[in-house]
């Protein structure tokens, strides 16, 4: 099947994004490999995924430098492994996750629950700005054209509050 680019549509991070992960299957196979389930036959048995649409996402991800395919045994086969790039969507999936839990866990909560490491405390993610410290939401800042923006002169910033 003919994949839209994303990445052409416009000088835009989430396009840009989408085109690497914006496929259903790819942020819950790399949630899969991310908690442990690295080989094809474990990723597939746990997803119900066919084969062929497998095949393609892991080369997909692959490609991109998302994962990284690496032998465990003399016969070509492979499992998986985040790469760095990997590693920082699965952050974008637990920013994820907090909103579905929140939002549609209902009054059974959340299937999964996340330790951190340095404190040992159960906890959800929280976005927060790098320079002051404080918690960050969408209401909370204004889009501003970057150095990496299209030279439309007609485009005007938006608020926060406008953001599609």
């Amino acid at each position: 099947m003919q994949r839209t680019n994303f990445s052409e549509l416009a000088a835009c991070s989430i396009a840009r994004t989408l085109d690497v992960i914006g496929e259903p299957w790819s942020p819950l196979i790399l949630r899969d490999v991310w908690v442990g389930i690295s080989r094809f036959e474990q990723i597939q048995a746990d997803l119900g995924i066919s084969r062929k649409v497998l095949t393609e996402r892991l080369n997909h991800l692959a490609d991109q430098g998302i994962v990284e395919r690496r032998p465990y045994d003399r016969r070509p086969r492979y499992e998986y492994v985040l790469t760095e790039m990997g590693t920082e969507l699965v952050d974008m999936l637990m920013a994820m996750t907090r909103w579905g839990d929140k939002w549609l866990a209902g009054e059974a909560g959340p299937p999964v629950l996340y330790r951190h490491h340095a404190c040992g405390e159960i906890t959800t993610v929280d976005l927060r700005c790098t320079h002051c410290g404080e918690s960050m939401h969408a209401r909370d800042i204004d889009v501003l054209p970057g150095p990496g923006a299209a030279n439309q002169p007609s485009e005007q910033p938006r608020l926060g509050h406008d953001l599609p």
